[in-house]
């Protein structure tokens, strides 16, 4: 099935005759640059937009409810540059949009993506216990493209990572002590604190996940990842649900609070696990 193309989403002042497609009112005829969205379509279907002047990521994203990541991942679009003319790939959600390959699983996609296989399902319309088909197409809910560093590293590899500067990270919680080195991606796990415990920005950065569900999430529970400004990026798992205070794309202080200790996805009891992703973890032992 091909993908609707959507012109310009964004309703004229003063109104307009409504283009109609697959039944939805989608856009005003005579957009006007700069109009907020006033109504989106309800579908599932994948769209093309076309790049009007004076757009940026953000307010196509902000136009179709999406964030900017999957924008930038579904068109593998370099520097956050978009163009006039340019026909951009919407998907109907934020997310991932994944062509099945020999091997894959609901199972191993949530994993990949930092997903979940029950959304996966339930959002292909799969039972789920499904067995995916090579060469469709899925779409991850919330999927998150993975880091650079993907494979475990171990203590002693730790020391051939990037080593920030001293004193670039701060310690990511309030109290608590190490209570598991070096595992997993380069993360630690802080515990002896307790239940809503303040977690905050180890440095300053931008906010790139933000995800307060209540799920399963690889594992993470509800988590954040924060990217630095020397190409690094923290992540901050376990989150108590409800607790999380910042969203993605918001500029965060080193110290600032951004969520709270808890013990959600795959936690044995109340602790932060904290990575570091392309630096070492000066907090491993």
């Amino acid at each position: 099935m091909s993908p609707a193309t959507n012109i310009d989403p964004r309703p004229a002042v003063g109104g307009g005759d409504i283009l109609i497609q697959d039944a939805v009112a989608l856009v005003p005829s005579g957009s006007v640059a700069g109009a907020s969205v006033e109504k989106k379509a309800d579908s599932s279907q994948i769209s093309v937009y076309v790049v009007q002047e004076g757009d940026t990521l953000s307010v196509i994203a902000g136009m179709f409810d999406v964030s900017t990541n999957t924008i930038i991942w579904a068109n593998d679009i370099k520097g956050g540059v978009v163009r006039p003319g340019q026909e951009l790939i919407i998907l109907p959600i934020t997310g991932i949009q994944h062509k099945v390959a020999t091997g894959d699983t609901l199972g191993s996609l949530a994993k990949k993506y930092q997903s979940d296989s029950r959304d996966i399902a339930q959002y292909n319309n799969l039972p789920d216990d499904a067995t995916l088909v090579v060469g469709e197409t899925v779409i991850i809910p919330d999927g998150v493209v993975p880091a650079p560093v993907t494979k475990a590293i171990s203590s002693k590899a730790q020391v051939t990572q990037k080593t920030a500067a001293s004193g670039y990270y701060a310690w990511p919680v309030a109290g608590g002590r190490l209570t598991q080195g070096i595992h997993g991606l380069n993360g630690v796990d802080i515990g002896g604190t307790k239940e809503g415990a303040a977690v905050f920005a180890a440095a300053d950065g931008i906010v790139i996940v933000a995800r307060d569900n209540g799920g399963w999430n690889g594992g993470y529970g509800n988590y954040v990842v924060i990217k630095h400004a020397n190409g690094t990026q923290t992540l901050y798992a376990h989150a108590q649900t409800g607790s999380i205070r910042v969203s993605v794309g918001a500029s965060v202080a080193k110290g600032q609070t951004i969520a709270g200790v808890g013990q959600t996805g795959k936690a044995t009891g109340l602790h932060l696990h904290f990575e570091i992703r392309g630096a070492k973890n000066p907090f491993g032992k």
